[in-house]
């Protein structure tokens, strides 16, 4: 056998056993440690960008429940979300699918099922035991949050009173589709994510065009699932990994990425001008500020969405693949050596 033969063969050795320690000929060699974890600031990212949503969702919660400006744009935003739509039919009777009986939570079995399926093909057992307990902390704290979250009556509101503090409807939706993103292969990352945005998108308007939740209880709903993802993302392990040799950048995952995040920011900007613009107007319930609060309530949740899915997008390529200054993972192969 040639040289050539001989180092091709310990090269795909080195790949398929990451864990692998000695060369063919018995030496030591050391391990590259992006074979078996990512890189330790993909992790820290993962974890400060994670607990950031999850404190933004307290502070969504404490300015829409204990002020009375932010009790009053719930309260106007789902009385009258829609006939706000009534000046698009399409859209309403488009929204009107989601607000059927079992529509969103058959679409979520689905979308639950294809990611444990493709999770078991792959044979990712890490992966699979993060998305497990992923999905039993969403569900636990989505019960919990909803039973336990205070409202207190601080204005004379139209709609109900109670609680409604998030939405478990969205959060569901959201966390299928994310644990989807996070176990397909790195081609199907980004038409994963885009799919997610507009289903998500639909359940949120949703919920708030047939007055079961307000605005914040959707935002919440995002912000939650989103937060414990990143979480679980940051105890990434090899086998919740792309393969070592077949790790390359994505063309579809930076520019789609990368539109989401900053269509997202510039989104959140621009509803959160419009909702200090109408301010004034909330403290006093004046009805002219109405079309302000529904335009930005649609904003800021499109917005969020497409900030928080792109970023998760950016992270879990980081986590899955990450590469050496080289572009490669592992040891580089040795030169080749004349008898």
């Amino acid at each position: 056998m040639t040289n050539k033969h001989k180092q091709g063969e310990a090269q795909e050795a080195w790949y398929r056993d990451p864990n692998e320690q000695t060369e063919a000929d018995g030496s030591h060699v050391d391990r590259d440690p992006l074979t078996s974890r990512p890189r330790i600031s993909a992790l820290v990212l993962c974890l400060v960008a994670g607990l950031a949503c999850l404190g933004l969702a307290a502070l969504v919660w404490w300015a829409a429940v204990w002020t009375v400006p932010g009790q009053t744009y719930d309260d106007m935003a789902l009385t009258n979300f829609r006939g706000f739509l009534d000046q698009a039919p399409l859209v309403e009777a488009y929204l009107g699918l989601f607000a059927m009986p079992y529509v969103t939570v058959a679409i979520c079995v689905v979308l639950g099922l294809a990611a444990l399926a493709v999770v078991l093909v792959r044979r990712r057992w890490w992966l699979l035991g993060q998305v497990a307990v992923y999905a039993l902390v969403v569900y636990g704290a989505a019960r919990m949050l909803k039973r336990f979250l205070p409202r207190p009556v601080l204005i004379h509101a139209q709609a109900s009173t109670a609680n409604s503090a998030p939405s478990g409807h969205t959060i569901l939706a959201l966390a299928v589709v994310l644990a989807l993103l996070c176990v397909v292969p790195r081609v199907w990352r980004a038409p994963v994510a885009l799919v997610g945005f507009a289903f998500d998108l639909s359940v949120g308007c949703s919920l708030v065009q047939g007055g079961w939740h307000r605005p914040s209880d959707v935002v919440m709903g995002v912000l939650i699932p989103v937060g414990l993802c990143l979480i679980a993302l940051a105890v990434t392990r090899g086998t919740g990994m792309d393969v070592p040799g077949t790790r390359m950048s994505s063309a579809s995952i930076q520019i789609v990425a990368t539109l989401m995040l900053v269509a997202g920011f510039l989104g959140m900007l621009y509803a959160c001008y419009v909702i200090w613009q109408v301010s004034p107007g909330l403290e006093i319930g004046a009805r002219w500020t109405a079309y302000g609060v529904h335009c930005s309530a649609v904003i800021m949740m499109a917005s969020l969405l497409s900030l928080t899915l792109g970023l998760v997008l950016a992270l879990r390529q980081i986590t899955a693949s990450p590469l050496t200054r080289m572009g490669l993972v592992g040891r580089p192969p040795a030169p080749p050596q004349n008898d």
